[in-house]
């Protein structure tokens, strides 16, 4: 939870911001951080404003892509990968689940438990575990489409 906390306070917007404030709060934070308005000041100033963007940018992508209108819009995606395509491979880091499906396509689920994580490592079937215990329990976001056949 860490890290969505950490995006929402760099883009001041509360927990039930919606797509079209978080839009407004990223655009009015990018004119004011964008680099090309520290051109020709000082090189720190500069250097400051590309890390203060480039953050600005990867905590709105970050923050639309667990947002509750993007994953109602691509839950029918999801619920066919879940249902018809077998895990692939699955990963573990920092209390972030990432799940490959034969598919192609890959989700990341925000916030496991280690201990859910081993449990899972153990379990005969970890499509069945994963349907019992993470896949609608857990914030997720969408990191790889499936491949077109």
């Amino acid at each position: 939870m860490s890290k969505i906390i950490d995006y929402r306070k760099l883009l001041g917007v509360t927990k039930t911001a919606d797509l079209k404030e978080l839009k407004t709060s990223y655009r009015n934070l990018m004119k004011e951080w964008h680099p090309d308005k520290f051109e020709g000041l000082d090189e720190e100033k500069k250097s400051a404003a590309e890390a203060k963007s480039k953050a600005l940018i990867e905590a709105y992508h970050f923050l639309v892509s667990i947002a509750p209108e993007t994953i109602e819009a691509a839950l029918p995606a999801y619920t066919a990968t879940i249902s018809a395509s077998m895990i692939h491979d699955f990963s573990y880091s920092k209390t972030t689940l990432q799940i490959q499906f034969q598919d192609g396509s890959s989700y990341e689920y925000l916030d496991v438990p280690k201990a859910l994580y081993v449990k899972l490592v153990n379990s005969d079937t970890p499509g069945r575990f994963c349907r019992r215990h993470i896949y609608h329990e857990f914030v997720y976001r969408k990191v790889s489409k499936a491949v077109e056949v």
